[in-house]
């Protein structure tokens, strides 16, 4: 080893020693972003048969394939939600038997997704019929990212209702880094949910959505402040959309008091931190916003 080398090696070295907070040494394994991104691929083949294969699934054969494909998929996550279990975080207890009790949670997961699956048709219904540009059902699956995020967020919420640590988070951030949707696993979302083009769209972890909700790129669902984070930490601090409610581009809502009322639009650009009651028509006009009954016109 050249003198360059091992003065480079011993440099980082003292690094470690010194600049603690981002090492994770002599503790437990991990949870691996690699292997759950691998994972995560196979789930989405399991919930979309077809859609994320090389070759087609004739139907005789998907018995056969299906047990193949969720048998290896439970032993690889049973192996990740092991570690997660071992992993304490600050103030977290040890549990008793984690790979019996991962084992559990992977079976009970891997059992919700039939629900997951008619969840996720709604979501594909809602994007065709929300885009006049969608040619059919297909298209919706294999080319709209926004199908691709709210399968995995969906498959990840399961995970985080469970108590799963670092594994849901792990499954969206890679979702998101694949198609800029930021969709928090703790987030509640209901059906015939749609994101249109979707970049840059962020929802956080305590949002409430309801059904027939339609939302467009750039907006953010996010939190009034985060000054106090451990305050903050556990709370209700994202807004509420209640059903069919439509947000248009770059629209701002924050706060976990703040409730969208039923059958509302909110246009573009609006920056909104307190409530607006059910069927109200939210516009900016310059730097003010202006709230309206949508069948009266009459302002709120």
């Amino acid at each position: 080893m050249s003198e360059s080398i091992t003065k480079l090696t011993n440099d980082l070295i003292a690094s470690y020693a010194k600049v603690g907070g981002i090492n994770h040494l002599d503790g437990g394994n991990l949870p691996s972003k690699f292997a759950i991104a691998t994972i995560t691929t196979d789930l989405l083949r399991l919930l979309l048969p077809g859609f994320f294969d090389d070759k087609p699934i004739q139907t005789a054969e998907l018995k056969v394939d299906i047990a193949m494909l969720m048998d290896s998929v439970s032993g690889r996550l049973e192996d990740e939600i092991t570690k997660s279990i071992e992993y304490k975080p600050p103030g977290g207890k040890t549990a008793d038997r984690p790979r019996q009790l991962a084992r559990e949670l992977t079976m009970e997961f891997l059992g919700t997704f039939p629900t997951i699956r008619e969840l996720l048709k709604t979501d594909v219904e809602a994007a065709y019929a929300g885009d006049p540009a969608a040619i059919s059902h297909e298209e919706v699956v294999v080319a709209y990212p926004f199908i691709e995020t709210i399968a995995v967020q969906r498959m990840a919420h399961e995970l985080y209702k469970q108590d799963v640590t670092l594994i849901p988070r792990i499954m969206s951030e890679w979702a998101h880094s694949r198609t800029g949707i930021d969709l928090h696993p703790g987030a509640k979302i209901g059906s015939h949910f749609f994101i249109d083009h979707g970049t840059g769209t962020v929802v956080g972890e305590t949002t409430v959505i309801g059904n027939n909700v339609k939302i467009y790129h750039g907006v953010t669902i996010g939190a009034k402040s985060t000054s106090r984070v451990e305050e903050l930490r556990g709370s209700k601090r994202h807004p509420t959309i209640e059903d069919s409610v439509t947000i248009y581009p770059g629209a701002t809502i924050l706060g976990g008091e703040t409730v969208i009322g039923a059958n509302s639009t909110i246009g573009g650009n609006v920056f909104l931190i307190q409530s607006v009651p059910e069927n109200s028509l939210v516009i900016a006009e310059d730097v003010s916003v202006k709230v309206t009954n949508k069948a009266t016109q009459a302002e709120i």
